[in-house]
Formats: C-alpha cells, structure tokens, sequence
C-alpha cells in the first residue's frame, strides 16, 4: 500500500474551502474537466486527496 492510500480524503466541500473557492466551481471543473483535480468518485460521493490539491496550488504559483 503506497502513502496515497493511506491519505485521508476531503469531500467537495472541504476541498473547496482548501482551494478557497465555492463547491460549486469545484462541481463545474470536475464535470467540464477544466483542470485534473483527480476526484475520487465513491458511489454517489466525491472525494480529494490532499496531496492532489497541494499540486495543483503548486503548479499555479507565480514564479
């Protein structure tokens, strides 16, 4: 089992207070695929590592 697995997951509403933004807007990007938050879909539920979110802030940082 890697680290990935043991990594507690967010849902939807957690993960857009991370990213400071609405549940809403993370609902749009997850369905029009606008950026690869990789969401885990369990049934109906959705879920977000942490390190993913950390990625993708990373990866928008000015540099």
């Amino acid at each position: 089992m890697n680290e990935n697995n043991k990594e507690p997951l967010l849902d939807r509403k957690s993960a857009a207070q991370y990213l400071n933004v609405s549940p809403g807007t993370l609902a749009v990007w997850d369905c029009t695929k606008r950026y690869d938050l990789k969401p885990i879909k369990i049934g109906r539920a959705v879920r977000y590592r942490h390190s993913d979110l950390d990625k993708f802030i990373e990866q928008r940082l000015w540099r």
